[in-house]
């Protein structure tokens, strides 16, 4: 630095404020009339140029409005141009092309579009349609197949999607995109196609084509000073394998030097070096690697250092001011590309998943465009920011023009293949310059980037695609958006707020964005404010010394337990049976009440629950908010469906007669739950029972006692009766006790399926009536990826599934199926990305994998990844730390699915491979094993979805996404085999497992006829 102008503070400001803030601020700032005028007259200039404006080959909005993505040809080609290009095999290229096209009518599109790219596709599609789609070819095109052969019109299909690919990326090399760019009027910054990293050597390579293009762009510049000369866009999640904000201490100790290194060398060139933006969780994080890169004083001077901002993000106008302290800061000007944004979809599904209390990003467009130009604003009110206008929508350029009056110190910007029109038409009516963004890369790495754009692009509320309809008329695609909010429309009104997305079956229980680190400092305060030591005790006396509560993670004591003893078991049950008839006769709102309270305080109190989910049962921050947040949802849920199926059923009969079905509860019920989830299955076996009028006595697992009596004593503070709930705390045997007490009505159990069996036996042989058993059992979880799979999907999705919550969880995947076609390469990345996991205390943040849960089971996994590396099939083992029950991620290969028969309970996941055309045969070879509890897919065949979800190998089907983390109430969680016996807990049809069912029939007309009959009236 040149002196000792003081650094701002690192970036923070509200996650998700509310949308009607803004829109008051927007509407508080009108334009004037001529302002107005000046815009409207050149808006009109622009769309009138730009649909004159053809193109032989066509671009984007030609394709678009040929192909509208609301039709089953344009999802159609969505698909082929996301995932045909990356199959191997010719056989599951043929199942892919007939998926996606035997439905879709191309011929007409051929026939009616003069467009180049348009003609081509649809010829080359609606051929290969007939042809693979079809079955038998017939007529011309059936002599046409005959003569030159269906390998050669399978790759028609596949040349249709390269020349969508040589349209949307400028150069499969930076050699030939920089070759494409010599003698053209335009800026470029050139964009390296790709996937964020996964892997170091994710991270290399992408560094090394980053520096490799900055050379090569450097040595092309020409002698232009800046901001005139081209330059490059960095992606920092292309850059770190574990680019996320838990690992922010990680990322900022790897990432910074790394990103420095290229902007020197980007620098040394005097070229433009633009960070691009990432999602809403990454953006402080982003801003604290950029604060730390700009910061060096080898940068001193240069200017051409710059970031995209996305004004779709409630944050942008924050971003702006940061930017532009930063650059008081370091006396410099930094460039700022202005975007809407490309992620929209995945931020609001990300927020509604988290439970946030709003969305990071507007939920209508008109908010988004009022932003976008405030924005604007800011940036050319800014002396030291040189303004990137990248948009493709008319009005947006026309207002920039018009508020930037004569000034020449700002550029527009737009992607490669997209927006030409536009910009043509600007060139009519400004000189102002226009920097093109042009992706680089083989066309097979394009087709995330390619999708993404099509899809933006092509949405019904896009500027693009009603620009190119015709019948939209002018007036509506210049109109001011500030007109579609004044009347309080600032949300949109089909998306509601995360809250309240699953009404009216329950409300979202309340989350935490870890990216937000005003809400990440707060939760860390409340579970430091967790005071110990915690004890557990038997609801009555028992005789058993107190035994020290350990944590697997260190041996550090937490807490005591008394347990159970015999007598003590028995005399719980003797007081639950005489609680029942009081409790059983409470309304059914009284208990939902009782329910719904207990969730307010379980998410008030959540510090001392996620403690000691951390400190007793080793879970991560990540898996402990998950599980406090499902337990939550699960007593909300049990309230509402209980209002649902327990109150009384008029049912049908003749004439003179009430027949009534009544629920009521059985009566004592023995919940045993099990360690791995402490507190969400513990909570939701008990809130089924009670609410549905049962007395319960819940044993938890002996390894976490002390989360079972925090629980207890939540729901006796919410009002349910200590008769009607008592805590059991022990071993086995004070369940086998509970189990054979003559008094158990009913025993839902999770844990293996050895005990299951067990309880089932002891509930058979007892004396007494015949008892209820809903029973979750584990299973040997697999997972079947064809070659159409994204690979990196793939990777994301095994990690998580395979070794989250160190594979501690009865739905973890046990057994990935690889197509034999990929799995070297799957085999290679999946390596590489579980060696970026971190092992250790699950309370530091950035730890992927924490402990399991003590010694046993830790020295059974020890010795089972033992024999398979003596039997020559370990493929990967990571290194565990010291100091407690610490198992490290390994990767077994076997030689065929059906080897693996019993569920390896840790973070071990087989993996076996399959030949193309085996596909059933594979299924039927897992279903052979007898489990069915999980099941994943990873395909883009929609048949091949189509067909497993008919076939159903498991309780709970996953179709590309992981496998874990059932939601309550959308994703009812079960098996069947040895899986369990169902019903689904957390689903519509679990609570009735619990109640018995009195059918009451009264004969209304014994008192001398039937009075309503007789009272009937004629018409």
């Amino acid at each position: 630095m040149t002196d000792a102008r003081e650094e701002p503070p690192p970036f923070a400001a509200p996650y998700a404020p509310p949308d009607e803030a803004f829109a008051a601020r927007f509407l508080s700032r009108p334009i004037s009339g001529a302002t107005r005028k000046a815009i409207d007259e050149i808006a009109r200039a622009l769309i009138r140029g730009m649909r004159a404006e053809r193109s032989a080959l066509g671009g984007v909005e030609d394709f678009l409005h040929e192909f509208s993505l609301s039709s089953r040809e344009g999802l159609a080609v969505m698909a082929l141009a996301e995932s045909l290009l990356r199959v191997p095999d010719d056989a599951t290229a043929d199942q892919l092309i007939a998926d996606k096209l035997s439905a879709g009518d191309f011929s007409h599109h051929a026939a009616e579009s003069d467009v180049l790219l348009v003609q081509a596709c649809a010829f080359a599609l609606g051929l290969s349609a007939r042809l693979v789609g079809q079955g038998e070819p017939r007529g011309l095109v059936a002599d046409l197949a005959r003569r030159i052969g269906l390998p050669a019109l399978r790759t028609a299909a596949r040349q249709a999607m390269l020349l969508m690919g040589a349209h949307f990326v400028f150069g499969e090399t930076i050699g030939d995109a920089l070759a494409r760019a010599q003698g053209r009027r335009e800026r470029f910054s050139f964009d390296m196609l790709g996937e964020g990293a996964r892997s170091a050597a994710d991270a290399d390579r992408y560094f090394d084509a980053y520096a490799t293009a900055i050379r090569a762009i450097g040595a092309a510049a020409g002698g232009k000073p800046l901001p005139a000369r081209p330059g490059i866009s960095v992606k920092l999640s292309a850059l770190h394998p574990r680019y996320e904000a838990l690992s922010r201490e990680r990322v900022l100790r790897e990432l910074p030097p790394r990103l420095l290194e290229l902007a020197r060398l980007a620098r040394a060139h005097d070229l433009t070096f633009t960070v691009d933006a990432e999602e809403a969780d990454r953006l402080e994080l982003s801003l604290d690697v950029v604060d730390r890169v700009i910061a060096d004083p080898s940068l001193v001077g240069w200017e051409g250092f710059g970031l995209a901002v996305q004004a779709y993000q409630k944050r942008a106008r924050d971003v702006i001011d940061h930017v532009a302290a930063l650059a008081e800061a370091h006396d410099r000007r930094f460039m700022l590309r202005l975007v809407k944004g490309a992620y929209w979809d995945s931020e609001i599904k990300r927020a509604q998943e988290r439970g946030l209390a709003d969305y990071p990003v507007f939920t209508r467009k008109a908010m988004t465009d009022l932003n976008y130009d405030a924005c604007a604003a800011a940036l050319l009110a800014a002396p030291r920011l040189y303004p990137q206008f990248a948009t493709h929508n008319a009005r947006s350029v026309a207002e920039i023009l018009v508020r930037a009056g004569e000034r020449k110190d700002y550029e527009f910007q737009r992607l490669h293949g997209m927006g030409e029109p536009l910009y043509e038409a600007l060139a009519g009516v400004s000189d102002a310059p226009v920097r093109v963004y042009a992706p680089v890369g083989p066309h097979r790495d394009l087709l995330a980037y390619l999708v993404r754009r099509l899809i933006e692009n092509g949405a019904n509320s896009s500027f693009v695609a009603r620009a190119a309809d015709p019948e939209t008329p002018e007036d509506a695609l210049i109109a001011d958006p500030r007109d579609a909010i004044r009347h309080g429309q600032t949300r949109h009104p089909r998306l509601p707020l995360p809250a309240d997305i699953y009404l009216p079956l329950r409300a979202n229980s309340k989350g935490v964005e870890f990216g937000d680190r005003r809400a990440l400092a707060s939760l860390l305060d409340e579970i430091a404010s967790a005071r110990g030591p915690f004890e557990a005790r038997p609801a009555i006396h028992s005789s058993k010394a107190p035994r020290r509560v350990a944590s697997p993670i260190d041996g550090a004591e937490l807490g005591k337990v008394v347990e159970a003893d015999d007598a003590a078991a028995r005399d719980m049950m003797a007081t639950a049976a005489r609680a029942f008839p009081e409790w059983s006769a409470r309304r059914v709102e009284t208990r939902a009440r009782m329910l719904e309270r207990a969730a307010d305080l379980l998410e008030r109190r959540r510090g001392v629950f996620l403690a000691l989910l951390q400190s007793e049962a080793g879970k991560t921050l990540d898996d402990a908010l998950a599980e406090v947040r499902e337990a939550a949802d699960m007593c909300r849920y049990y309230a509402n469906q209980a209002r649902l199926v327990c109150g009384d059923v008029t049912l049908p009969g003749p004439t003179g007669e009430d027949n009534r079905l009544r629920y009521e509860g059985r009566g004592v019920f023995v919940c045993i739950s099990p360690w791995n989830f402490p507190l969400a299955i513990f909570l939701g076996q008990v809130a089924a029972a009670l609410v549905t009028g049962n007395a319960v006595v819940a044993k938890p697992a002996e390894q976490t006692p002390l989360i079972a009596a925090q629980a207890v004593a939540l729901l006796h503070e919410a009002g349910i009766p200590r008769g009607a709930l008592q805590l059991a705390p022990g071993a086995g045997e004070v369940g086998a006790t509970l189990v054979s007490d003559p008094r158990t009505t009913g025993v839902v159990f999770t844990g293996s399926v050895e005990v299951a069996q067990h309880i089932n036996r002891a509930l058979a042989a007892r004396e007494g009536a015949l008892a209820t058993l809903i029973a979750e059992t584990g299973g040997v979880n697999a997972m079947i990826v064809d070659s159409t799979a994204l690979i990196e999907q793939v990777v994301d999705d095994v990690l998580a599934s395979a070794f989250r919550s160190a594979g501690q969880r009865c739905s973890a995947l046990r057994l990935l199926c690889l197509q034999e076609d990929i799995a070297p390469v799957a085999i290679e990345r999946l390596i590489g990305a579980t060696k970026e996991l971190r092992i250790g205390d699950p309370r530091e943040l950035g730890v992927h994998v924490g402990p399991v849960i003590d010694a046993e089971a830790q020295e059974k996994l020890a010795r089972y990844v033992a024999d398979a590396r003596a039997a020559g099939r370990l493929l990967y083992a990571g290194e565990a730390p010291g100091g407690g029950y610490f198992v490290a991620p390994a990767i077994i290969r076997l030689a065929r699915a059906g080897d693996l028969r019993r569920e390896v309970f840790g973070p071990v996941l087989h993996v076996a491979t399959w030949r193309a055309g085996a596909f059933p045969a594979l299924l039927a070879e897992i279903e052979a094993g007898g489990y069915g509890l999980t099941f994943g897919l990873e395909t883009r065949i929609e048949a091949r979805m189509q067909a497993v979800a008919r076939r159903a190998p498991a309780g709970n089907v996953y179709v590309n996404r992981n496998t874990i983390g059932a939601i309550v109430g959308s994703q009812p969680f079960g098996g069947f085999g040895l899986s369990g016996t169902g019903p689904k807990a957390g689903g519509p049809d679990y609570l009735r497992r619990f109640l018995r069912e009195i059918t009451v029939t009264v004969n209304t007309a014994s008192s001398g006829g039937d009075a309503g009959l007789l009272s009937l009236e004629e018409d």
